[in-house]
């Protein structure tokens, strides 16, 4: 199970992360209470192990602005949220950008098409409630033998049930594993991870 660990902001966090086995790590770089500046990402970088892919989080702006504000971090994955178009996904790579793309259950069924990007992310209705959901639901989709990361809910007791029942590819974590909303909390990270990864 590919597992992603969400809105990191300090060394620690990072650390425990990327030390229980964290496949990618997250700094999220748009309005939201574990937003961090590019310059903060640059030293947080130095933290991530070679080889774990560290992804620049973007909500609705622009995929041209995102990919800049990504350079400036020293990241080469970003992930996009909001209303997105096949012109965005171009957009990344023609920067020379990995793409995460992240929908809602409630995006139109051409949003699940695959546009070329390297990993879906799929949230829940509502994104960042935090609350968990009908997981199952996915499977409805039809995304078999893609790469896709299920979001939404998601913490330590449940994420290998969700996982199960939605047939994901890997998971993704930010809410889930916090103490206060912006608070990592570094047992839930090692919990969280664990968990994911632990055989059925």
């Amino acid at each position: 199970m590919f597992v992603k660990v969400c809105g990191l902001s300090t060394p620690d966090a990072v650390r425990v992360a990327a030390g229980a086995g964290a496949d990618a790590v997250g700094f999220v770089l748009t309005r939201s209470p574990r937003e961090v500046t590019p310059e903060q990402v640059r030293n947080l970088l130095v933290h991530v192990p070679d080889g774990v892919p560290a992804v620049g989080v973007f909500r609705h702006e622009p995929a041209a602005d995102a990919v800049a504000v990504a350079r400036e971090a020293g990241l080469v994955w970003v992930q996009l949220h909001g209303d997105r178009s096949p012109a965005d996904v171009r957009t990344v790579h023609d920067a020379g950008m990995k793409l995460i793309r992240a929908v809602t259950m409630a995006a139109a069924p051409e949003a699940f098409s695959d546009w070329g990007e390297e990993l879906l992310l799929i949230d829940a209705a509502v994104p960042g409630s935090g609350e968990a959901w009908d997981y199952g639901s996915v499977r409805a989709k039809a995304l078999t033998g893609r790469k896709w990361l299920l979001a939404g809910g998601l913490d330590p007791a449940n994420v290998a049930r969700a996982a199960a029942e939605a047939g994901a590819w890997g998971v993704d974590v930010s809410s889930g594993v916090e103490s206060a909303r912006g608070i990592k909390d570094l047992a839930k990270i090692g919990d969280f991870v664990r968990a994911a990864k632990a055989p059925e």
